[in-house]
């Protein structure tokens, strides 16, 4: 009898101290409770509590991340979208998150969806795709002070994808076409612009100096016979053949006042 006692003894030593020695992770918070009532925290580390009266509830205070799946958006200017983001927050306040609310992460999972589609269907498509940082930190702070008397802390709100109807992006994909095209025809016509004035400020010089217009030519010609070609046909202009036409005049007038003299001579005899 004596042996059955000493284990009965140890074995209800073992429960009391099972039941009123808790160990708090480095992560964790405990809140507990005393015939239901809030009594306090525990800190991480071994805590002990009153066996079969304090209660202990344990409170991750980590950082959370809830996947929001794809929500049906009707943006401002009347375009059906799906858009899906990811939302993370962590716990402030244990005892808040613990008897302000039954479950703290459906409760922001709920939250979260709804903000989403509210937001953003406030706004338009081309904000949508472009200002996302905007929209961003708009749902974070919305969904932030639902929580805070949850003693909830949203950290971070980010959009991760926006399904677009396939129409939609056909005709996205064609503005954006147009807009590369409409740049490339001011590009072209600012560069033909420059090209005009430069070829403008290039003539009004060469018409100074004619002999440069001259160099001009040859330099043309000499690029022109590079190429691969059997016959290389290009106009002669006269003002290289002035030289020799004005001496071949010269010529022809010096020589007409000798033979005129002989004619007359010979027309004498005949005469008499």
């Amino acid at each position: 009898m004596g042996w059955m006692l000493g284990f009965l003894i140890a074995l209800a030593a073992i429960i009391i101290i099972s039941a009123g020695v808790k160990i708090v992770q480095q992560y964790e918070m405990g809140v507990v409770f005393r015939f239901g009532r809030l009594v306090g925290m525990k800190k991480p580390g071994i805590r002990v509590i009153i066996p079969f009266v304090d209660r202990m509830r344990k409170v991750d205070c980590r950082v959370v991340t809830i996947d929001v799946p794809s929500q049906e958006v009707l943006t401002r200017d009347n375009v059906t979208t799906k858009v899906n983001a990811v939302v993370f927050f962590r716990v402030m306040d244990p005892e808040k998150a613990v008897i302000e609310v039954y479950d703290y992460k459906l409760a922001t999972y709920q939250m979260s969806q709804t903000t989403l589609r509210s937001v953003l269907g406030q706004h338009e498509l081309d904000e949508l795709l472009s200002q996302r940082d905007k929209l961003n930190q708009v749902l974070r702070e919305i969904i932030d002070s639902a929580t805070d008397p949850w003693g909830i802390k949203v950290t971070a709100v980010e959009i991760k994808d926006v399904e677009l109807p396939a129409g939609m992006q056909r005709a996205m994909a064609a503005q954006a076409e147009a807009e590369r095209e409409r740049r490339a025809k001011i590009v072209h016509a600012d560069g033909e612009y420059q090209a005009a004035e430069r070829l403008t400020q290039a003539a009004n010089i060469i018409a100074t100096q004619p002999s440069a217009l001259q160099l001009r030519y040859l330099q043309t010609l000499t690029q022109i016979a590079t190429e691969r070609t059997n016959t290389l046909v290009f106009p002669l202009p006269l003002d290289l053949l002035a030289p020799f036409i004005t001496n071949r005049r010269a010529g022809l007038q010096s020589d007409q006042p000798a033979s005129q003299p002989s004619s007359q001579s010979g027309s004498q005899p005949g005469a008499q």
